[in-house]
């Protein structure tokens, strides 16, 4: 014989899923978050090298930069990421090294990844700002301007 009362446990389910699932929808926005900011950053890494490998096969300074910032921003809009803002700086002070010398050219694309519309999650900023530098090798015995 049990002495012990049955504890009627009807609602309880309702009660724990009301109580479990602010914190599963924060989980999922979370994941979120972190997928559209691990998006971006490949996708501003890949703009970044594409562009760095246009303005190093450009003829001169003023072509590389017009290259390079077509490049990059073609690459952010083929892969669908909407930027506040965003910015290609190439540095082209390798085009003035004489031919026969080595010389680089650097692109860093920088955007701030929209992520206002995730606004459910606390602490979430409504952009975030990411930005990538590569360095493409000029030709060596290429002419120069």
């Amino acid at each position: 014989m049990n002495s012990h009362p049955r504890r009627d446990e009807r609602g309880e389910a309702a009660i724990e899923i009301a109580l479990l699932a602010p914190l599963l929808g924060a989980l999922v926005l979370l994941v979120i978050f972190g997928g559209r900011v691990a998006l971006a950053r490949q996708t501003v890494q890949a703009a970044a090298a594409d562009a760095a490998r246009a303005a190093s096969i450009a003829r001169d300074a003023q072509d590389a930069k017009h290259s390079a910032g077509r490049l990059a921003e073609a690459t952010l809009d083929a892969q669908g990421i909407t930027c506040a803002s965003s910015a290609v700086e190439v540095d082209t002070r390798g085009f003035a090294e004489p031919v026969g010398t080595p010389a680089t050219t650097t692109v860093t694309v920088s955007c701030d990844v929209l992520t206002a519309d995730l606004i459910g999650l606390p602490g979430v900023p409504g952009s975030v700002h990411v930005e990538h530098a590569m360095t493409s090798p000029l030709d060596r015995y290429r002419e120069r301007r």
